[in-house]
């Protein structure tokens, strides 16, 4: 798979970053503000950076890993709030409405046709079925899909990506949805990043103590499967390390960032699930990880690590464990603000305004 993502310009950054201490405050008043609102400047190439609607693509999909007990609920509920995301009556779009951003709901492997549920009809939500396969296989014991499936999955996500864009997003997030992708993104970010299973695996939907021994041991029980079959887990070719553990929606997500950064977006990450399929994006093509901005940070452990293998700074810190991307859409009006402060201030001299301290 080949995509053409060129770095963001070094020479844009420095302009931006220099412009934004023309403007009528002191330096660094603003804080994370001014970062943000440099980087996003530099992404659209404008000292006069302007964010319109956003969407989120909400993808969707089963996880075999399900049999081994390693959810608070169970799968069939995946299909139910595929429904209810269509419907309008789920949290991401309550979020999207206050947001100004379009939702887009992506099944690439829900374990059954949730369309028929709805007879074709959206609402003012937007539904695409890509249906790769009906879930994934048990990563306990086998691979979760083929590398052909994986490479599918992720064309799915680059598709609905690009329609979004067409559709006229100008801010780009992914949203996830899939009972037991807590497990799958805890092994494929633990392989990913050299990691053990400890250190990434938290209680998802809130599983007792018990169930969270039995999800560690699936994910270190998964990893040394997946290590058997490919190696060194760190090095090996990340397209086949997904089809070994992760997920169909993840393969998805990584894929709508390779869209949006090649579409030259800014794009926003959510929480866990979909924080590895950004960190399989920018192992696909690197020059993914200068489009990102981290929506928010999530109580699961292994999010921080995520981030911090990304060097992304959360936005908002609000405990949020939901996914569906809300803690990505939240985070839309504060890099539209960013925008606002770049492109909207006075400078120094524009205002009449002396830039200097007192002696």
């Amino acid at each position: 798979m080949t995509f053409r993502i060129p770095p963001v310009s070094q020479e844009w950054l420095s302009k931006a970053s220099a412009y934004q201490n023309t403007l009528t405050k002191p330096p660094g008043s603003l804080g994370f503000l001014e970062e943000i609102g440099v980087r996003l400047a530099a992404i659209g190439q404008t000292l006069q950076p302007s964010l319109g609607k956003g969407a989120v693509v909400v993808c969707a999909a089963d996880h075999g890993v399900t049999a081994e007990d390693v959810s608070a609920y169970p799968s069939e509920v995946t299909a139910q709030m595929l429904l209810n995301f269509v419907l309008g009556g789920a949290a991401i779009n309550q979020m999207a409405g206050v947001s100004d951003a379009d939702v887009w709901v992506l099944d690439v492997g829900v374990n059954r046709d949730a369309v028929a549920d709805t007879g074709g009809k959206a609402g003012p939500w937007f539904l695409h079925t890509r249906k790769v396969r009906w879930g994934t296989g048990n990563i306990a014991q086998q691979p979760a899909m083929t590398r052909a499936e994986a490479e599918e999955a992720i064309q799915a996500g680059i598709d609905a990506a690009r329609r979004a864009i067409q559709e006229g997003a100008t801010l780009l997030a992914a949203g996830d949805m899939g009972i037991g992708n807590t497990t799958a993104a805890a092994a494929l970010t633990a392989a990913l990043l050299g990691l053990e299973a400890r250190d990434v695996t938290g209680r998802g939907t809130g599983v007792d103590d018990q169930q969270y021994q039995k999800k560690l041991e699936v994910v270190r029980t998964a990893l040394a499967r997946a290590q058997a079959r490919l190696g060194d887990l760190r090095i090996a070719d990340p397209v086949e390390v997904l089809a070994e553990l992760g997920g169909l929606e993840i393969a998805a997500i990584a894929g709508v960032f390779l869209a949006g950064a090649e579409a030259g977006l800014p794009l926003v990450t959510d929480g866990f699930p979909v924080t590895a399929g950004a960190l399989l994006a920018c192992q696909i093509q690197p020059a993914v990880r200068d489009y990102l901005f981290a929506g928010h940070r999530s109580v699961e452990p292994g999010h921080t690590r995520q981030l911090g293998a990304l060097g992304l700074r959360p936005i908002l810190e609000l405990d949020l464990r939901l996914g569906e991307g809300t803690g990505a859409v939240l985070s839309f009006p504060i890099l539209r603000a960013a925008a606002r402060v770049m492109a909207g201030m006075a400078t120094f001299s524009q205002a009449g305004v002396s830039p200097t301290l007192k002696p």
